[in-house]
């Protein structure tokens, strides 16, 4: 830890990655927050399902239970997909030079975006393996995203990895683990708010107010602009990461992050999906009614 005086407000020291340790065990609050944002999506799926009057006709596109199967299987995705684009996407020359540090998920080092692509290869399997509409399934699971979202980012400040720019600020922090111990934007925590909790409150909003769930595809659409615009005002608070040499040699020094990059799908994607919902007035649960 470092000595030197913080001009700023200290990191808290009672903070520590690891919550208990049980011998060669070591329970982490990045493990556990994983946890808790998927049981909470589970829940509230279950939540959401059983309100009929939520769908269109009052008919729900699969029973709640069948979320419950569907658990194991983005638990895993998300794990393996992060994984796979923190190692792929952003540190392929660390990884390969260290292959054992690639399995050592509760160190941190998780891509969002790769885990993204790994949930919608699951759900779109899932999906059809169970005749169930894919964009009423796209919606399902990004009600209760953001909340697991918001959940990471706290443990992301925890770890005191992904810290932000300097600053002046009052509520500027001093990570300890900071070679240069200065005064930071607490970036992770700005995350937090804006891609979990806020974006949270706006789904919940045009699901229950709006009744969002009745356009399938409306609600994964308003998440997926919704984490773009928020990433990407984020980004321009968050430390630049070592971005790749052909990336930072075409966008030096223009302000344009990687981060900002690979939102950019995900905003497109969601554009799509909002057109998609609004193209037809009358929809059971993403097909045309059909008329007698």
């Amino acid at each position: 830890m470092n000595d030197l005086s913080c001009p700023a407000i200290a990191f808290p020291f009672f903070l520590d990655p690891v919550i208990i340790r049980l011998g060669p065990i070591a329970l982490h609050w990045y493990g556990l927050g994983y946890v808790v944002g998927i049981l909470f999506a589970w829940w509230y799926a279950q939540k959401l399902l059983k309100k009929h009057s939520l769908w269109n006709t009052n008919h729900p596109p699969m029973d709640k239970e069948k979320i419950g199967d569907f658990v194991v299987w983005s638990a895993i995705s998300v794990v393996v997909g992060g994984r796979l684009g923190q190692v792929l996407v952003w540190d392929l020359a660390y990884y390969f030079n260290h292959p054992s540090a690639i399995i050592a998920v509760w160190d941190g080092g998780m891509s969002f975006h790769g885990g993204f692509i790994g949930i919608i290869i699951a759900m779109i399997w899932f999906a059809r393996k169970n005749n169930i509409n894919i964009r009423a399934m796209f919606d399902i699971v990004a009600a209760g995203a953001p909340i697991g979202i918001g959940i990471v980012r706290i443990c992301n400040f925890i770890n005191q990895e992904l810290w932000g720019n300097i600053t002046t600020l009052p509520w500027a922090i001093c990570f300890p683990l900071d070679p240069y111990y200065l005064p930071r934007h607490p970036s992770q925590l700005y995350e937090a708010f804006m891609e979990g909790f806020l974006l949270f409150i706006i789904l919940f909003i045009i699901i229950f107010a709006f009744k969002a769930l009745k356009r399938p595809g409306t609600v994964a659409g308003t998440f997926m602009i919704g984490y773009a615009i928020a990433r990407s005002i984020s980004e321009v608070y968050r430390a630049p990461q070592e971005d790749p040499e052909w990336f930072s040699t075409l966008f030096h020094s223009t302000g344009f992050t990687y981060g900002m990059a690979l939102s950019l799908p995900m905003l497109f994607f969601g554009i799509y999906l909002l057109l998609q919902a609004f193209k037809h007035k009358s929809t059971e649960n993403g097909h045309p009614k059909r008329k007698n």
